[in-house]
């Protein structure tokens, strides 16, 4: 651990511990920056708030750094110094191994470990370079794992079941869970998806706790770059479509199952326990019709039409007996008409990486003798 050599409060630059200890992190910077994106396990606990900010950065480009700086503590003066000091201490009462960070691990940041440090005594430790050292790590790292890593990539049709057989896998991660999507166009969940940056971060982390248990490869889900509104980084995308693939095969009504479960009985439980933020079951059927607006000109206006009148169907015998079966119908449409020929199309440019074909049970077992075999 480092000092440093103003303050002699201690300084960090060791980011794998911290991503490996789960280390609890106060992020200094403005709220607009936090929501940007972040560290996971950080907390935002800012110096100054967003106007406060804003003032000092027009002073800064104005009149300059001392300016800035003077306009800063008058700004975040008095009780609301104290204030300010308060919550940092509530924080490290119950997370004493936390540590801070602000932008690029300078002014904003120095002055908190200070201040926190004149209020109690709490020496804090604050990351050497600060959010952006640290990003730039995690970005490295996820890069290099990405391509250091044996891969395997886990295929099958719509519904087959692959989420559920990633987490039987110990050396899988899943890019849907990170992502909070289910990766398709109807796989949008009642509550948000991460910012970009906290989906790269995610990622980085998870790759880091997976390369620390020392996995012999790892396999992920067959994704498209994209997953709902974020996307896997370019190069580590491309690292990833160089693994072999396993198929998993499952039966059509098995599929019609799985989908059903996880499209209608889990998401509409899941918008009707988000009930108190104004989500219904009624914003779920809305979402679905707005996803088959988003693939009309795929579907081409005849199965558009045809597709959502069965919704339309289907939601209406809901509303009007509580059975949800017929959703199982457009389901099937869905999955036999539209996603199954784009699959057939997509593992045609993918055979020759094909390493092994089967239900879950002989994929299981693949990867038992594989791993032997690593």
């Amino acid at each position: 651990m480092n000092r440093d050599p103003k303050t002699q409060l201690p300084l960090i630059d060791d980011f794998r511990s911290i991503v490996l200890k789960q280390r609890p992190l106060i992020d200094t910077r403005a709220p607009v920056e936090f929501a940007k994106g972040a560290f996971p396990n950080a907390v935002n606990l800012p110096l100054m708030n967003d106007e406060e900010r804003e003032q000092v950065g027009t002073v800064y480009k104005r009149e300059g750094h001392d300016a800035a700086v003077a306009l800063g503590h008058e700004l975040v003066g008095g009780e609301l110094r104290e204030a300010r000091i308060r919550a940092w201490l509530d924080f490290l009462e119950t997370h004493p191994e936390a540590y801070i960070y602000c932008w690029r691990g300078g002014q904003r940041s120095q002055i908190v470990q200070q201040w926190i440090h004149e209020a109690s005594g709490k020496t804090v430790p604050r990351l050497e370079g600060g959010y952006k050292a640290f990003r730039r790590y995690l970005m490295e790292e996820s890069l290099r794992l990405a391509q250091e890593k044996e891969i395997l990539v886990l295929g099958g049709r719509t519904g087959s079941g692959k989420t559920l057989l990633i987490k039987r896998i110990p050396e899988a991660i899943d890019l849907e869970g990170i992502a909070h999507h289910r990766g398709s166009a109807f796989g949008r969940y009642a509550h948000s998806q991460p910012s970009q940056i906290d989906f790269e971060n995610a990622l980085a982390y998870t790759q880091i706790h997976h390369d620390a248990a020392k996995h012999p490869f790892l396999l992920i889900e067959d994704e498209s770059r994209n997953i709902g509104q974020r996307y896997i980084p370019p190069e580590i995308f491309h690292s990833f479509q160089r693994g072999k693939v396993l198929l998993l095969e499952t039966p059509l009504e098995e599929r019609i199952e799985i989908s059903y479960r996880d499209y209608i009985l889990f998401a509409q439980k899941e918008y009707d326990e988000t009930h108190a933020r104004g989500e219904t079951p009624y914003d779920w059927y809305e979402t679905m019709r707005h996803n088959f607006r988003r693939i009309r000109k795929r579907l081409g206006n005849e199965r558009y039409e045809r597709f959502t009148n069965l919704l339309n169907d289907a939601w209406e015998e809901q509303r009007r007996s509580g059975n949800t079966e017929q959703h199982k119908i457009w389901i099937r449409a869905l999955l036999e008409e539209y996603y199954d020929p784009m699959y057939d199309y997509q593992i045609e440019k993918k055979k020759e990486r094909i390493l092994f074909r089967g239900d879950a049970g002989e994929i299981l077992e693949f990867l038992e003798r594989f791993r032997s075999d690593s």
